[in-house]
C-alpha cells in the first residue's frame, strides 16, 4: 500500500522502516489524514506476519512540531457547531473527538509486535506523545534535536497519554516541572529521565533503534506488566506526601490560578496514577475535554499559536511583491542596540556593516557583538566554528561607502531628530536605488522621520525590543508615504532574523510603547494613591504580568521615562501629561538621582550580587501609605489590564493597528500583556465588550477619565460586536456603521 506522507520500507530481518516525510511541508505536523495513515499502517503492520517491528522517523531534519493549525482549528470549529448543532451531546462528541490521537497512540502500544521511535531532530507535543507509545526510544544527539511537551504555553496540555506516560516514567516532581512548564528538553536530560533509551550519533540513529528489536524488544509498555510500580513508588508514599500537598501551592505561587491547564495536569498525574492505565487516559481524556472548552485555552491557542504562525509567515506581506533576498545589511550606530541587530542578522548568516562615528566605536559595537557570540557559545547554542563565523560576517567600520551595495540599512542612532537627520542624508547619499532605509526610532513618528529622505517611500521603521538577541517580537511601521516594496523587504528582513512582526500605522510610541506607557503611568497613579508599593507589583503580578511595573520602569530606565513626558509636553502641551506623574518621575530623577537599574537605583535598590533586589525602603515615604487591608487587590488587578486593553482599543479605533492579531501577539510578545488572556484585545473580547464598557465606567468614576471608554467599544457594546468580529482579520471585515 502506498501513503502520501508516509513510505514503508521492509528490510530482510522483518524490521518496517516508517519515515515520515510530509510532501509541501517544511515540518512533518499532525493532520486528520496523517492520523488516518498512522492507524492505517499498524492495521497494516499487525496483519503481516513477516514484519517483526516498526521503526519510526522522519524524512525531515525535524521530527516534528506538533498538530497542524488546520487540526487546532478543526478542534475548536467542532466544540463551537457541536455546541449549536446538538448541545446535549456535544461534550460527548468533543470527548470522543479530541480522544482519537490518544487511542491511536494506546493502538500502537497495544499492536503485539515493537515499535521504536527514532527521534532525529525537533519532536514536541503529539510527536513525543506518539514516541512514548513507542517501546523504544531512540535520539540523535545533534544539537538540533529538542524534545517536549509544550501544550501548556498555549493554554491547553498533553492530551494523547502525556501525562499518564511521563509520570510512569520519570519521577513525579520532574514530571510535573516539565509538563506545567512546557519545558524543552536535551536528548541528555530525557535519557537521564527516562524518557527516552539511548543518545546517539546522527548516522548511528536508524541502525541502533533496529538493533533494539533484533535484541528481542518487549512490545510491552512497563505499565502494562504486572506489578509495574511508577518511580517512587506511586501516590502513597512518604516522597509523595511531601510533594503532593505542596504541588498546588508551588503552581499557585508560579501561575496565580490563571492557568486552568497547569492545574489541570497536576489532576490528570495525582488522579491517572491511582488506577489502571487505561483509566488513567480517560482521566486525562475528560479534562482535556474540559479545558479546551475553557476562554483561556480558545484565546492562547488562537494568538499564540495560530496567529503568532500565521504572521511569522507574512500574513501582512503585500500581494504582488517578489520574495527579496537581502545580500548586505548596514546598520547605523554600534551601540548596544545596534550591535545586537547586528548579531542577530549576521545569526541569520546575512553580512552586516556596522558603523559609527570613528573606528573606535565600530570596535565597541563588533566587541558587544563578539561577546553574546560567546555567550551563546559557552551555553551550548553555537559551536566554537559557528561562532567565529558569525563575527567573521559583521565589518565594523566609519566608513558610509561601504553601504554602496547594501539591501536594507537600520539606523539605531541616539533618539534626537536631529542625530538621526544627519545619518539619513550620509545614508542616502551612498545607498543605492531601490534600496530599503528602516529607523529603529522607539518613539519618534516615521513620516516626520521620513520628511529627512529624498525616497520617503523606500523608508521604514523596524523598531526592536530589548535585549534583541532574546526578544521574538518586530514592530514595523509604516510612515503615510511608505511603499509597499519597503514593508515587503522589512518583512522578508524580520522573517530571515527568525522574529515575529507586527505591522502598525504611524503614531507616536506605535503600539507597543503605548502600552507600556499606561502600564507605568497606572502605577504611578496607584504611588500617588498612597498604595503600598509591593502591593502594586504583587499585583500586577497576580493579573498575570511577568514584571511589575515599577521594576519594568526601572529596567526601561526612569530618566528615559522623564525625557519621554518632557517631549511629549513640548510637541503636543502640558495637558497632554498628567502634573503629578511629571511631577514624581522628576523628583526620582533629578532630587534622588535614581535612573533605574542602570545606576543600581530606581523604585528598586540593587545591591551587588548574590543579594535580590528590593523596593526602595524610602519609596513609601513619599506619598501618605494607605493600609493595606483597605486596598482591594482585585481592583488593582483589573485597573492594570484594563488600562493597558483600552489603549489598545484606541489605537485600533485610530487605525494605527489593523489586525487584532497583532495587538493581541504584539502586547504578548512585546512586554508579556497576561500570555492566559491571549493578549490585549482578547481580553475585551473574553469578558464581553458590554462587560468591558461596564468595567471601565466603574473605574473612570473612581479612579479618573483616562479609564472612560471609547466611541468605538461602546458602539461595539451596543451592537454585541467583537474585535475579531468587527475587525475580521481573514477579510470578512463589518462595515462599521
Amino acid at each position: 500500500m502506498t501513503y502520501k506522507n508516509f513510505t514503508v520500507e521492509t528490510d530482510a530481518d522483518g524490521i518496517a522502516l516508517v519515515t515520515w516525510d510530509m510532501p509541501d511541508k517544511s515540518m512533518n505536523v499532525f493532520t486528520v489524514g496523517v492520523m488516518d495513515e498512522i492507524e492505517a499502517i499498524v492495521d497494516a503492520v499487525v496483519a503481516d506476519e513477516a514484519i517483526k517491528g516498526v521503526v519510526f522517523t522522519s524524512g525531515k531534519s525535524s521530527f516534528s512540531g506538533g498538530a497542524d493549525l488546520s487540526m487546532i482549528r478543526g478542534m475548536f470549529s467542532m466544540v463551537e457547531e457541536e455546541r449549536t448543532k446538538d448541545p446535549a451531546n456535544a461534550v460527548q462528541k468533543l470527548f470522543d473527538g479530541v480522544g482519537r490521537m490518544s487511542w491511536l497512540w494506546r493502538k500502537i502500544e497495544t499492536c503485539g509486535k515493537p515499535w521504536v521511535s527514532a527521534i532525529n531532530g525537533t519532536c514536541m507535543g503529539g510527536a513525543f506523545e506518539l514516541s512514548l507509545a513507542c517501546h523504544g526510544r531512540v535520539a540523535s544527539n545533534a544539537k538540533s534535536v529538542k524534545i517536549g511537551l509544550p501544550e501548556v504555553k498555549v493554554g491547553i496540555f498533553p492530551g494523547a497519554g502525556g501525562t499518564q506516560r511521563v509520570p510512569r516514567l520519570a519521577n513525579a516532581q520532574d514530571a510535573l516541572q516539565m509538563m506545567t512548564t512546557g519545558q524543552t528538553l536535551a536528548p541528555q536530560r530525557a535519557k537521564a529521565m527516562n524518557l527516552i533509551h539511548q543518545v546517539v550519533e546522527p548516522d548511528q540513529l536508524i541502525p541502533t533503534a533496529k538493533q533494539m528489536i533484533k535484541d528481542g524488544l518487549k512490545p510491552v509498555a512497563p505499565w502494562d506488566e504486572k506489578g509495574f510500580k511508577a518511580p517512587g513508588g506511586g501516590i502513597w508514599t512518604p516522597a509523595s506526601a511531601q510533594l503532593w500537598p505542596a504541588a498546588p501551592a508551588v503552581l499557585r505561587r508560579e501561575t496565580s490560578g490563571n492557568y486552568p491547564a497547569a492545574l489541570a495536569i497536576l489532576k490528570c498525574v495525582y488522579e491517572g496514577l491511582q488506577v489502571p492505565f487505561d483509566t488513567g487516559l480517560r482521566i486525562e481524556q475528560r479534562y482535556f475535554t474540559e479545558i479546551v472548552q475553557t476562554k483561556e485555552a480558545f484565546s492562547m491557542i488562537r494568538s499564540l499559536f495560530i496567529s503568532m504562525q500565521e504572521l511569522n509567515k507574512g500574513a501582512r506581506r503585500p500581494a504582488g511583491q517578489p520574495k527579496s533576498e537581502i545580500k548586505k545589511v548596514g546598520v547605523v550606530g554600534a551601540g548596544f542596540m545596534g550591535a545586537s541587530i547586528a548579531y542577530v542578522t549576521a545569526a541569520a548568516g546575512i553580512p552586516v556593516v556596522l558603523i559609527d562615528r570613528d573606528q573606535e566605536a565600530a570596535d565597541k559595537g563588533l566587541a558587544v557583538s563578539a561577546k553574546l557570540v560567546t555567550d551563546a557559545v559557552g551555553k551550548g547554542k553555537l559551536t566554537k566554528e559557528a561562532g567565529e563565523k558569525l563575527v567573521g560576517l559583521i565589518t565594523a567600520t566609519p566608513d558610509y561607502s561601504t553601504l554602496a551595495d547594501a539591501d536594507l540599512v537600520i539606523e539605531a542612532v541616539f533618539e534626537d531628530r536631529d542625530v538621526k537627520k544627519a545619518v539619513i542624508e550620509k545614508v542616502e547619499a551612498v545607498l543605492p536605488e531601490g534600496a530599503i532605509f528602516a529607523s529603529n526610532t522607539s518613539t519618534l513618528p516615521i513620516t516626520g522621520l521620513a520628511k529627512n529622505s529624498k525616497r520617503p517611500a523606500d523608508f521604514i521603521g523596524i523598531h526592536f525590543f530589548s535585549p534583541v538577541e532574546k526578544m521574538m517580537l518586530t514592530e514595523v511601521i509604516l510612515g503615510k508615504e511608505t511603499g509597499d516594496k519597503a514593508l515587503a523587504v522589512a518583512l522578508d528582513y524580520v522573517a530571515a532574523i527568525k522574529k515575529t512582526p507586527i505591522v502598525v500605522n504611524d503614531t507616536r510610541g506605535f503600539f507597543v510603547n503605548r502600552c507600556v506607557l499606561r502600564y507605568m503611568a497606572e502605577s504611578y497613579d496607584m504611588l500617588i494613591e498612597g498604595v503600598p508599593p509591593v502591593m502594586i507589583e504583587n499585583a500586577a503580578k497576580f493579573a498575570g504580568m511577568p514584571v511589575g511595573p515599577l521594576s519594568l520602569n526601572d529596567e526601561v530606565a526612569i530618566d528615559l521615562s522623564y525625557k519621554i513626558l518632557k517631549a511629549t509636553v513640548a510637541d503636543l502641551g502640558e495637558k497632554a501629561v498628567n502634573p503629578r506623574h511629571m511631577e514624581l518621575v522628576a523628583r526620582m530623577v533629578e532630587k534622588e538621582e535614581r535612573f533605574g537599574r542602570k545606576n543600581g537605583k530606581g523604585f528598586y535598590e540593587y545591591p551587588a550580587k548574590p543579594a535580590k533586589k528590593f523596593i526602595w525602603p524610602d519609596l513609601k515615604d513619599l506619598y501618605p501609605q494607605k493600609k493595606a487591608d483597605d486596598v482591594d487587590v482585585k481592583v488593582l488587578q483589573q485597573r492594570f489590564l484594563a488600562t493597558i486593553a483600552l489603549e489598545a482599543a484606541r489605537t485600533v479605533e485610530e487605525g494605527i493597528v489593523i489586525d487584532p492579531r497583532e495587538a493581541d501577539v504584539g502586547s504578548i510578545l512585546g512586554f508579556g500583556f497576561a500570555p492566559y488572556t491571549g493578549g490585549a484585545l482578547s481580553y475585551i473580547d473574553g469578558m464581553g465588550v458590554k462587560n468591558f464598557v461596564a468595567l471601565c465606567e466603574k473605574l473612570a468614576g473612581e479612579y479618573g477619565p483616562h479609564f472612560a471608554p471609547t466611541p468605538l467599544l461602546k458602539d461595539m457594546a451596543e451592537k454585541g460586536d467583537t474585535f475579531y468580529g468587527r475587525f475580521d482579520p481573514y477579510g470578512a471585515v463589518k462595515a462599521a456603521a
